[in-house]
């Protein structure tokens, strides 16, 4: 059963974040700009209406300064003190040139990576906020960032033009980048009766804290996976196919068991969490071969074919080599986003949906 927070807002809930420190403060933001701050047990800290009362879309507390937090609204980015909520300590001029749509710190909280509707992305030095790096390859909206862990100048993006890419920021072009379109094709191979085929936006990255698999919730409902080798290269490529609509939110949780726990949330209302530890992507000593190329992928389907009753087999031990969530929540409702957070000691998931409220789900027994 989810346990309601309520009272924080008065407007559909867009956007939450999860402090590092001992507080492990948790803060949303809300359409109008509205911004609340909790505590572990869904007490009201307190509140505060950013000036222009403009959607809050992202939010990160920094680890560097676990008393500051970063929140993105229109093309701004303000600077928030949970200990005075009175106004902004802070607003970062120039983070973007159009509506921001995500935010991401690296682990030192040096750099602060803004996704804007224009396509771009540009980097912050922090403190301070001067853009040293205006990133742009994307050809529609840029809906996520994520700093990879261990790799402070390697940052992921991922966009409405159906694009993932990581970027080297020494030199502000991408390593490399995957356009999730040729996943798609394949994966409308094992499409089950009755399911829509939407096109794989991309909506969501994010990295494990190994810094190496790398995944993006997209419109398809999968979220597409992808491993980085040595030297920053692209190794491995797959999916789960996660959601039988899009696919809005994709986290690692760091408060589990192991790095390769994957929480998603989608249009269909479902939170799921996967064991990703022995898929093909994150351990490829597995039995099941991962996935090539699109043209590679295609001349095995065309093969299998012409087998005839083979390629039907072939299709049934598809769908048993992908296994299904360890834990699947009915949410009943659009999610907006996703805050996995350890709170009174317990591993947790907060929920963000097209509502005012926070719903709050246990992970404890995992």
């Amino acid at each position: 059963m989810a346990r309601q927070w309520s009272g924080g807002h008065s407007a559909p809930v867009l956007c939450l974040g999860a402090s590092p420190g001992p507080q492990h403060l948790l803060v949303s933001g809300s359409e109008g700009g509205e911004v609340t701050v909790w505590s572990q047990d869904g007490t009201i800290v307190g509140r505060l209406v950013l000036p222009g009362e403009e959607d809050c879309t992202s939010a990160v507390f920094s680890p560097a300064a676990p008393g500051h937090f970063y929140v993105s609204h229109g093309d701004k980015v303000s600077v928030v003190d949970p200990r005075n909520l009175k106004s902004p300590v802070e607003e970062l001029g120039g983070a973007a040139e159009e509506e921001i749509n995500a935010l991401a710190l690296n682990e030192t909280g040096s750099a602060l990576a803004a996704a804007d509707d224009s396509g771009a992305v540009r980097v912050l030095e922090l403190p301070g906020g001067k853009v040293c790096r205006t990133l742009r390859r994307h050809t529609n909206i840029c809906s996520s960032v994520a700093f990879r862990p261990h790799r402070p100048n390697n940052l992921l993006s991922a966009g409405l033009d159906m694009q993932v890419m990581l970027w080297g920021l020494q030199k502000t072009r991408p390593l490399w980048i995957v356009n999730l379109q040729d996943a798609a094709e394949e994966d409308g191979l094992r499409q089950q009766p009755g399911q829509l085929f939407n096109p794989p936006l991309g909506h969501c990255v994010s990295v494990a804290s190994c810094g190496n698999v790398v995944g993006c919730a997209a419109e398809d409902g999968r979220v597409h996976l992808m491993r980085n080798g040595s030297g920053s290269a692209l190794e491995q490529q797959g999916s789960v196919q996660a959601h039988s609509q899009g696919a809005s939110q994709a986290s690692f949780p760091r408060c589990l068991s192991h790095p390769y726990w994957l929480l998603t949330g989608g249009n269909d209302g479902q939170v799921t969490l996967w064991d990703l530890s022995r898929h093909p992507v994150v351990s490829p000593e597995s039995k099941v071969k991962p996935r090539t190329a699109a043209a590679h992928r295609r001349k095995e389907a065309e093969a299998a074919e012409e087998e005839g009753g083979l390629a039907a087999g072939s299709k049934e031990a598809e769908q048993e080599e992908e296994p299904g969530p360890k834990l699947r929540i009915s949410h009943g409702d659009k999610i907006n986003w996703l805050c996995p957070a350890v709170l009174n000691g317990e591993a947790s998931v907060v929920v963000a949906d097209q509502s005012s409220s926070l719903s709050v789900y246990p992970l404890s027994h995992l």
